[in-house]
């Protein structure tokens, strides 16, 4: 039973049943369009031996990587500033509250046309999915500062720069955390459309085209890379996340990353 408990702590259960599942789900179903997990093992094997997988995971991972971070650079101390002062949360909200509505995959084509079918259009792309959740929880996370800790910081004699990096930004680290984390789902949605659209490399670019093979077992390749990629990522971060909050002092209850 110990070593049942230690199991589920670790996920190792859950992921065994989640192949057996996919196995007896596949086994009844038509292979050729649900394939087992050793079809889509010996697809990944066909992909590394021509060194086409970890290109295309290459590609897809540095191109999240730079608009996740681009939008999190950006959203981070706009969110402090929107955050922290009222007039200018009233001024830029109704922007914010239209604008996060709009997928980012609704932009593809205006941003193909903008900025090129590159690199570039990519890499703003994910800016844009990022961005304004990130913006939205730092901004939430500030303004849920309590008013008695700047108070009482402020009576002490604090100045308002030293407010802001000794009081806000530590109780914002949950927010903030929980923010990026988000983030970083909807740059993989986004990253997924614009290489399905405007690309010939990436792990979107191969789930595309191999429908036009009939490989629905590189199809499986791709979305479990794509799986694998984010909650590799979303890990990291959450490891991160409870260091920040071991190194600031906040309280678990924060139940960060739970």
């Amino acid at each position: 039973m110990r070593y049942v408990r230690k199991g589920l702590q670790m996920g190792i259960v859950s992921w065994l049943l989640f192949l057996i599942l996919w196995q007896i789900f596949a086994m009844n179903s038509n292979q050729d369009y649900f394939p087992t997990p050793v079809q889509t093992f010996r697809g990944a094997v066909e992909l590394i031996a021509d060194n086409s997988l970890v290109t295309y995971v290459f590609i897809s991972f540095k191109r999240v990587l730079f608009g996740w971070l681009l939008g999190s650079l950006l959203g981070i101390p706009a969110g402090l500033l929107i955050g922290r002062f009222k007039w200018l949360r009233q001024l830029v909200e109704p922007y914010l509250n239209f604008f996060r509505f709009i997928p980012a995959l609704a932009f593809i084509t205006l941003f193909i046309l903008w900025f090129g079918i590159g690199e570039q259009s990519k890499v703003i792309l994910i800016m844009y999915a990022t961005l304004f959740i990130v913006i939205l929880n730092t901004a939430a996370g500030v303004v849920n500062v309590e008013d008695d800790k700047i108070r009482s910081a402020r009576s002490l004699g604090a100045s308002e720069r030293q407010i802001l990096i000794h009081v806000i930004i530590p109780a914002v680290v949950p927010a903030f955390f929980n923010g990026v984390r988000l983030a970083m789902g909807n740059s993989f949605m986004a990253i997924v459309g614009a290489e399905m659209i405007a690309a010939n490399e990436g792990v979107g670019y191969l789930i595309w085209t191999s429908r036009l093979y009939s490989k629905t077992d590189w199809i499986f390749v791709g979305l479990l890379l794509l799986g694998l990629m984010g909650f590799t990522g979303d890990q990291l971060l959450r490891w991160l996340g409870k260091t920040s909050l071991k190194r600031y002092g906040i309280a678990k209850e924060t139940r960060f990353g739970r």
